[in-house]
């Protein structure tokens, strides 16, 4: 079964950080470039960040520039998301998705993708 899993997410105060990571299983994430997305209660989705296959191209949401750091260990089948100063608006489930053959590049930002993770909560509160 092909599936993707985020982990790491929890209550965290502002200011505060976490490391999610986006797992896969049944297939190998090399092939794939991963986005990270966000849906907050009563909000719509929305893409946060967005790594290439080889892990030499990344891309931010403004909100989350200089904060937020996508990264990828192909060895170990494995995306994260770093999240630093993290602030009350960034409550939200967060989700993994990936994008393979063909055209990943042009859809690695994008909301086309071929997998979806079920989400890890991310509350940031005092």
């Amino acid at each position: 079964q092909l599936q993707l899993v985020e982990s790491g997410g929890g209550l965290v105060q502002p200011g505060g950080s976490l490391r999610l990571s986006c797992s896969a299983s049944g297939f190998t994430l090399d092939y794939y470039a991963i986005s990270w997305f966000r849906q907050a209660p009563g909000k719509e989705r929305e893409g946060v960040s967005c790594i290439s296959r080889s892990g030499g191209s990344t891309d931010y949401a403004d909100s989350v520039k200089g904060r937020f750091t996508i990264s990828r260990d192909n060895a170990k089948n494995t995306v994260f998301l770093q999240m630093n100063s993290l602030k009350p608006e960034d409550t939200a489930v967060y989700y993994c998705a990936a994008a393979g053959e063909p055209s990943w590049w042009s859809r690695r930002c994008s909301y086309d993708m071929d997998y979806w993770g079920k989400g890890t909560l991310v509350t940031v509160s005092s």
